[in-house]
């Protein structure tokens, strides 16, 4: 029999299931919702962990004239009085705002317009209802062509909805939080919180026409007031037990998986790739990632693990993260980088405007959207914050890495005056001040010559940053190979520079002498008998952690 496929960028759960693909049972939702609902409910997760595929699986259960066989065999269907007392009993509203997103308010209103326009369409049988007069049917049309007053939208269509059925209605708002985040970005916030403000204090506080609300996102907006008046609405976040196992993938789910596409034996792999989130007191894979991993498995002969998750964003909160680190935030980079947890106090209701305030601001965020999790709480409240996974880990030391060249390469001119200079003293003081500003992210290997390696090549890649000049690396010269040679033709030199590693400071001094004698013995100075120039330089360069020796001759 053909395996179901794996459900890749598939968010409908009604094509999900009409379409035989894999579908990992979260309707238990639907029992613990009922259980517990308030008249507004928050769920906050980070991007790719199912949100947008729970919401339609909710709508897809409540809404009137629904199509019951999807739920055949999965976990709600066992609930008989539950599935008799509500399934396709209640109008739904369904509106995603995940494309609210524009680079200025009139584009995003216009943008909020659409989404409200596109759910009117929708709705639009109810002009064939009796119970509806002219008057709400033009309402309707006007909401369908973007018109009338865009605050009341949502309560106008739970009146008409309500009035139509004659029950009362479930709404349901997904990633609310996207268009305050595009406005932050683009200098229209305080606009955009008012207008959310407005369409959801008309929709979803004293509206006597809904029974209940859902709404999803990242974070936890509180301050802007928008979810002032709701009777204290039920967030329930990361950090909650409640409704813990149903956003993501479970550990048993993700063998389940596996075994099912008869890939069992890349279980360890997984785990550690994508594996290690905690959302309350369960562990959780992030399902985007397991979805694309399984399917490049089935697929491709490339069985080499990618950033999926990393790579559906431009995760500029890593990069604002960067801008704002100062020395004892580079040195918890480091900790984290090599698998230790870091102790913050994280705030879940921040607003998108403080963001930038300070520095512990952004590790909240950080551990709101996904790429930090937690590995408990301590007794003051504070958070034992870490990296989850193998994939974050990666995407961390890229984004690093990219954020130090970014920092040496405009500090580079220093070290490009010392060698026109021809001042080992110098030359050593420049590479030292490269060094000051890397972490340990780039400090690659477990081997004395994987250390020296990586020492060669992020030398090699600063001297590369010098028009004019000739750089090459491992080339065979005299009686061996020379780490790195340089030719500068405009002023007539070349040097061979020998790159050695020290296990400790005090070794420095005696490894960058060893690296001299070694140009000498094996007479690296015959690659230049050719070249057309006039003096030869040599430097042994020493390395050990963040500090540097270098010894010069000729």
């Amino acid at each position: 029999m053909e395996k179901r496929r794996p459900p890749v960028g598939i968010d409908s759960f009604d094509k999900m299931r009409a379409g035989d693909f894999y579908y990992v049972d979260k309707t238990g939702l639907i029992r613990e919702l009922l259980s517990n609902w308030g008249e507004v409910n928050l769920f906050t997760r980070p991007r790719r962990f199912g949100k947008s595929l729970n919401m339609s699986m909710l709508q897809a259960f409540f809404e009137i004239g629904t199509d019951k066989s999807l739920f055949d065999g999965l976990e709600i269907s066992k609930e008989t009085a539950l599935c008799e007392e509500y399934m396709g009993k209640f109008p739904v509203i369904s509106i995603t705002l995940k494309q609210v997103k524009g680079l200025n308010y009139a584009s995003a209103e216009a943008q909020m317009w659409t989404a409200i326009s596109m759910e009117a369409e929708r709705l639009s049988y109810l002009t064939n209802s009796d119970r509806l007069d002219d008057t709400d049917k033009q309402l309707l049309n006007d909401f369908r062509l973007c018109r009338g007053n865009l605050p009341s939208a949502l309560l106008q269509l739970s009146r008409l909805l309500c009035k139509h059925h004659q029950q009362k209605v479930i709404i349901l708002i997904d990633e609310y939080d996207v268009p305050l985040q595009k406005a932050e970005a683009n200098g229209y916030y305080a606009e955009m919180a008012e207008l959310i403000s407005q369409i959801f204090g008309y929709g979803m506080k004293t509206n006597s026409n809904m029974l209940f609300s859902v709404v999803t996102g990242c974070l936890r907006i509180a301050k802007e007031s928008i979810f002032t008046g709701f009777n204290n609405p039920k967030v329930h976040s990361v950090v909650d037990d409640q409704y813990d196992e149903w956003f993501g993938f479970t550990d048993a789910e993700v063998q389940k998986m596996l075994a099912y596409y008869g890939l069992s034996e890349y279980y360890e792999i997984t785990k550690e790739w994508y594996d290690g989130y905690r959302f309350g007191s369960v562990n959780v894979y992030c399902p985007w990632d397991v979805i694309n991993w399984c399917e490049q498995l089935r697929r491709s002969e490339d069985h080499t693990p990618r950033d999926f998750w990393a790579n559906t964003s431009s995760n500029d909160m890593i990069l604002r993260f960067v801008e704002l680190a100062d020395e004892t935030t580079r040195a918890e980079l480091e900790e984290l980088s090599e698998g230790k947890s870091i102790d913050k106090d994280i705030r879940l209701d921040l607003t998108y405007a403080e963001l930038d305030q300070n520095i512990d601001h952004l590790w909240s965020i950080l551990f709101s959207t996904g790429y930090l999790t937690y590995s408990g709480r301590n007794e003051d409240g504070s958070y034992q914050l870490k990296i989850p996974n193998r994939e974050i880990n990666h995407l961390f030391g890229h984004q690093i890495k990219d954020w130090f060249q970014n920092r040496v390469e405009s500090g580079l001119q220093p070290l490009f005056h010392a060698f026109d200079e021809h001042s080992a003293a110098d030359i050593e003081n420049a590479i030292n001040a490269c060094l000051t500003d890397s972490i340990s992210f780039m400090d690659g290997g477990n081997t004395d010559e994987m250390k020296e390696t990586f020492y060669h090549g992020l030398l090699l890649g600063l001297l590369r940053g010098r028009r004019g000049w000739r750089v090459k690396s491992n080339r065979e010269a005299g009686n061996g190979r020379a780490d790195i040679i340089l030719l500068d033709r405009p002023r007539q030199c070349g040097y061979i520079i020998e790159v050695k590693y020290a296990r400790n400071s005090s070794l420095l001094p005696d490894r960058a002498l060893d690296a001299l004698q070694q140009i000498e013995d094996r007479a690296y100075d015959e690659y230049f008998i050719d070249a057309d120039i006039s003096e030869i330089y040599h430097y042994g360069v020493a390395f050990c952690q963040k500090r540097c020796r270098v010894a010069d001759g000729e």
